[in-house]
């Protein structure tokens, strides 16, 4: 544990105070945008580091998930003595770690000031991609078709842990890349789940076939409605990106066509929810 020339003692009362600094910070910065949010970079690994080549999580449960993760690298923890209390983790885990007590403003600075890091970042190594061999046994996987918003793939992430998701297999164009929004927006699941990148959707859907998979693609054109066309014993399920969908090539790949029957009269979710809901029903089926 690196601690040469720590900060100031710092109370968990100065903590609190800073962290509500920032939070009033946020609101009228978010006032002066219209109450837009502030735009994000999806493909830089960090927010404002020097180097954009560094790879920054950050918040509680991100941070906490990917210390957990042996198959994480992790380089170094920066941290305010009150986060490193909140973050409960074990003896041996803080001694594994490199850890750099922190004021909240240079956390702010890392990461910007936008970024609700909860008194911590941690900067790792990019998690590695699996191959499609390495999940044969999963029975449920989850395939995205170019969808690329950070803050819906977290959310996806965290519905596919949720649903006990064996995989999430993303092309390797047209998706976001792994970033400290997404990490923060999958609250943990990123290093839950393993993940695959594939150069060709298309390949990647015919080997899913020959191992077994049903392959299904959620379509609003689905000749049947989803929970009619669960047949397989190992379903990988296939989303694309809001408004345009799946692509021609992957819908043809696809074993099944199938659309989620909604009873309202809004019939179109967020790729997120729709996400969520088609998981649950997949899940009751292979149950």
């Amino acid at each position: 544990m690196n601690q040469k020339n720590p900060p100031k003692t710092m109370s968990e009362a100065h903590n609190t105070h800073h962290a509500e600094l920032r939070r009033k910070r946020r609101e009228m910065s978010q006032k002066k945008r219209g109450g837009k949010p502030a735009p994000q970079q999806p493909d830089r690994p960090s927010f404002g580091p020097d180097d954009p080549s560094r790879l920054f999580l950050f918040g509680l449960h991100t941070v906490r998930h990917a210390i957990e993760n042996t198959k994480r690298r992790k380089i170094k923890l920066f941290a305010t003595p009150n986060a490193k209390i909140r973050l409960d983790l074990s003896e041996s885990q803080l001694a594994s770690l490199d850890i750099q007590d922190m004021f909240p403003r240079d956390l702010d600075k890392m990461v910007g000031s936008d970024a609700v890091h909860q008194g911590c970042v941690l900067e790792v190594e990019p998690l590695k991609s699996k191959n499609l061999k390495d999940v044969s046994e999963s029975r449920l996987l989850l395939v995205l078709d170019q969808v690329t918003d950070p803050h819906n793939v977290g959310a996806i992430m965290r519905s596919a842990v949720a649903m006990g998701v064996g995989a999430l297999i993303t092309t390797a164009r047209h998706s976001p890349t792994e970033t400290g929004v997404l990490a923060k927006s999958a609250s943990g699941a990123l290093d839950m789940l393993d993940q695959i990148e594939v150069r060709n959707l298309s390949n990647a859907l015919e080997e899913l076939n020959s191992m077994g998979y049903q392959t299904i693609g959620l379509d609003s054109a689905g000749t049947d409605i989803l929970e009619n066309s669960v047949q397989g014993k190992k379903i990988a399920l296939v989303l694309g990106s809001e408004g345009k969908g799946i692509r021609q090539k992957t819908a043809e790949t696809c074993k099944t066509l199938a659309r989620v029957d909604l009873p309202g009269e809004i019939k179109s979710l967020n790729v997120s929810n729709a996400a969520a809901l088609a998981l649950y029903i997949v899940h009751s089926k292979l149950s």
